[in-house]
């Protein structure tokens, strides 16, 4: 048993005090059927060793690329690279193909072709819209300074809408396409092989279906998705993020638990809604089922079911959270100076903060802190109160994304108009 498939193992079956990241680092290639190999990496390549040449599910992220060509052309096949399909258009998913496309090509080898859902290519003329915007979240959310976000892509050469099948080389590949993390996501049945590419449908953690920084997910259409892909009865789950699940049953039973998750998040959200409860209400009425997200691979580590809960707000409802003094709010600044002059100065309401965060009472101390820190922004102690609260802050969550926002409010300083 390989590295990959022990680690696998390990995590389904409790026997670690481990939690997988979608973060992980890389770990190489392991063969699951003959012909059909999956490399770990951040993210996650099948590749297919096809007569008439490499078909790629996936080609990971600019910095993996080359190390995934690397173990691809040593340990599963030389023959070019013929078909590459996108699972969506994530840039961890699909700027590693610049490896492949430096190789040289024999001759009469036919182009190298790249296939994509119809919106592939509507993600990356908006990525290119808003490269400096992308480059700031996704500084914050993977603790990156500087990072630059890319403005290259290879786009597809083919596109399809709903399911598109494809024979190459005496392999069959049935795409079809799904909204859930993206708008643009594709999910590959091999059904010779009783195997099923996921993409970000599955990652081994709680969907990532809320992130607070990016465009709307998708928590109703993603369960069907899951549904549909648990209705096909495969026996390997070759997912975007962490290691394949092998057996009929728990390919089955993982599906099935995302989709669980997703559906009572959404349910729940949707009943209130349709009781006219606003968005404050909701997050304090909707749990997640605590049994789901004891699974191994329902951890709450890079999203978590609050954000999920905000996005299908969002869905429906759009950006006003149903406060009515939210609707057309006053100024941070003007409001901080006033709740500041009230409590008798910022001094005392960073005080009130730290006392609230010493007790545990987080949130309200953020609140209590940004507001003495937009009121005195050129008070030294009363910022440093306010990265202390938001450093322990930090330090009580779960998941990737709220942790590194509340670190990246410590180190930055307050905005000002």
């Amino acid at each position: 048993m390989g590295a990959i498939r022990e680690q696998a193992e390990r995590l389904w079956s409790g026997a670690t005090s481990e939690v997988f990241s979608p973060q992980a680092a890389f770990w190489g290639l392991e063969t699951y059927q003959p012909g059909l190999g999956f490399v770990a990496a951040f993210a996650n390549v099948v590749a297919i060793d096809s007569d008439e040449g490499l078909v790629l599910i996936d080609v990971s992220s600019p910095i993996a690329g080359p190390r995934v060509r690397e173990v691809v052309r040593a340990s599963l096949s030389t023959r070019p690279v013929h078909t590459v399909v996108y699972t969506h258009g994530h840039i961890d998913h699909t700027l590693g193909l610049h490896a492949f496309l430096n190789e040289e090509r024999p001759a009469g080898a036919p182009p190298l072709r790249v296939i994509a859902h119809a919106n592939v290519p509507l993600r990356f003329d908006r990525y290119k819209r808003s490269a400096g915007y992308n480059g700031h979240i996704n500084a914050r959310q993977f603790r990156i300074p500087g990072l630059v976000w890319p403005t290259f892509f290879r786009y597809p050469d083919e596109v399809y809408t709903a399911t598109r099948t494809l024979r190459i080389g005496g392999e069959e590949l049935v795409l079809y396409h799904a909204r859930g993390e993206t708008d643009d996501h594709t999910f590959v049945h091999l059904p010779a092989r009783r195997a099923l590419c996921t993409g970000d449908l599955f990652i081994w953690a709680s969907p990532n279906c809320g992130n607070p920084q990016k465009a709307q997910r998708y928590a109703f259409e993603w369960a069907q998705a899951l549904r549909q892909m648990q209705a096909l009865g495969c026996e390997l789950l070759l997912p975007g993020h962490g290691p394949p699940i092998e057996g009929r049953e728990r390919v089955h039973e993982a599906l099935g638990d995302t989709a669980a998750l997703l559906e009572s998040l959404h349910d729940q959200t949707l009943a209130l809604m349709n009781e006219g409860a606003p968005l404050d209400v909701i997050l304090q009425k909707v749990r997640a089922p605590a049994e789901l997200l004891q699974r191994p691979y329902l951890r709450p580590i890079y999203d978590e079911p609050e954000f999920i809960v905000r996005n299908i707000w969002r869905g429906y409802g759009g950006w006003w959270d149903g406060n009515p003094a939210n609707l057309k709010p006053a100024a941070e600044d003007r409001l901080a100076a006033e709740v500041a002059a009230l409590a008798g100065g910022a001094p005392a309401l960073i005080d009130r903060a730290r006392a609230l965060s010493e007790q545990g009472e987080h949130a309200l101390a953020c609140h209590l802190a940004e507001w003495a820190a937009r009121a005195a922004a050129d008070d030294a102690a009363v910022r440093e109160l306010r990265a202390a609260i938001y450093r322990r802050r930090a330090d009580a969550q779960t998941s990737l994304m709220a942790r590194s926002l509340y670190l990246a409010a410590a180190e930055e300083p307050v905005k000002k108009p």
